[in-house]
């Protein structure tokens, strides 16, 4: 049996650094002449020169809220908000809608959202019968597990959610050897199995997203002879990363460019500090560049032991989006990372609001390697000057904060 799904897996990382990055500026340009929300972006870039994530790490950051408001801007004219570069019709076999709600386009290209990769690391092989339970309605969940299934030469039984007890008895008629759909529906499938006494021990294989998959719960599955495996994925860029039977993080697909920022900024930040996840895909139909997708992760160190050269993330760490209200005035990350922007000597910073309800504290907590004469009274001038609030400032050695991801840190008491 094949262990990896093509030779682009096991590329010496130089090799596919170079074709990534030789990739990149028609990729731009491309997205210049056919998008017309990133012509716009991108209006000032001259694609020839972003031949490096240097240069890439330069250009402004798209996110999703962005995304959003630019759709409604364009509804009815144009429900992609001009981000799509292709065309209603025979290209473009379906619309979906995920919450917001932000409108995707399916494309009639085999495989259009890379999952085939994630469900060959999963075990998924041709031949094989796959229960997917993800959503058909509205939203693309379902269908990009689909056509992941049938590019390995799958079938696919179209359970959906819901009717726990009809899907159990497809599940016993048609003995399915693979499962596609969110952890908890799976654990809720299991256990109504014991509760009604249904053998149901086909099913040894699962690839599931959406929500979070714990290695607790992982171990549960594997307990009742289900051999669980997460991806990353999303509507609009399609594969992200996957996990291996190597349970060490989650290694990324070979169609995206991705970086980890300081949340609230476009700054890269080093590897293995937590950030927002940043991604360029090279789909010529949606060709999003520097797309913010609000989720927190961060680079693993070295490659993965099954052979798979690209880097790993340690998977999905939480929301980026972190803005709080305090004293009834909105804080978000961005002004934070304004602040210290002023200042040379801080290396990294968190907000951390405190207090009951009514009572807001705030202390802006920063990382310098020397404490200048005056330092926290300016850094206390530049808050004001920012949030327009007053809080107090402590400097701390270099490494004292937390490596979470979090630039603003709600600590108040609700109760």
């Amino acid at each position: 049996m094949n262990m990896h799904f093509d030779a682009l897996e096991t590329r010496a990382p130089a090799q596919r650094e170079a074709a990534l990055m030789a990739a990149l500026p028609a990729q731009i340009r491309h997205a210049q002449q056919h998008s017309p929300a990133l012509s716009r972006v991108l209006q000032d870039v001259d694609a020839s020169r972003i031949t490096s994530r240097q240069a890439l790490a330069g250009l402004p950051v798209t996110r999703k809220h962005a995304l959003l408001e630019l759709q409604k801007a364009s509804r009815p004219k144009d429900a992609f908000g001009g981000f799509a570069a292709v065309v209603k019709g025979p290209q473009m076999p379906r619309i979906f809608a995920s919450p917001g709600p932000i409108y995707e386009p399916d494309v009639a290209a085999q495989d259009y959202w890379r999952i085939g990769r994630a469900m060959h690391a999963a075990g998924f092989r041709s031949g094989d019968l796959v229960h997917n339970s993800f959503s058909y309605h509205m939203t693309p969940g379902a269908f990009m597990m689909e056509s992941g299934a049938h590019a390995l030469g799958c079938s696919v039984f179209p359970a959906g959610t819901g009717q726990t007890e009809q899907q159990l008895a497809a599940i016993v008629d048609l003995q399915p050897q693979c499962y596609s759909g969110t952890p908890s529906f799976l654990r809720i499938l299991l256990e109504k199995a014991q509760e009604a006494g249904v053998d149901v021990p086909s099913i040894n294989r699962g690839l599931v997203s959406g929500e979070a998959c714990p290695p607790s719960l992982r171990d549960w599955f594997s307990a009742r002879g289900v051999d669980v495996y997460q991806c990353y994925a999303t509507a609009d860029l399609g594969l992200i990363a996957y996990e291996t039977s190597a349970r060490e993080g989650l290694v990324i697909d070979e169609g995206v460019i991705v970086e980890i920022v300081r949340p609230g900024t476009c700054d890269p930040v080093p590897e293995g500090e937590v950030g927002e996840l940043v991604v360029t895909t090279l789909n010529p139909h949606y060709p999003l560049i520097r797309f913010g997708t609000g989720d927190l992760s961060a680079v693993l160190p070295g490659p993965c032991p099954t052979g798979r050269s690209n880097q790993r993330i340690k998977g999905w760490m939480g929301r980026a989006d972190q803005t709080t209200k305090i004293k009834g005035m909105f804080v978000h990350p961005g002004q934070v990372a304004e602040v210290v922007k002023r200042f040379p000597e801080v290396l990294r910073a968190r907000l951390v609001v405190s207090g009951e309800m009514a009572n807001d504290q705030m202390t802006l907590k920063v990382e310098a390697q020397t404490a200048s004469e005056g330092l926290l009274e300016r850094i206390g001038e530049a808050v004001r000057d920012v949030t327009k609030l007053r809080g107090t400032i402590e400097v701390l050695a270099p490494g004292s904060l937390p490596n979470d991801g979090k630039v603003i840190e709600d600590a108040r008491s609700y109760k």
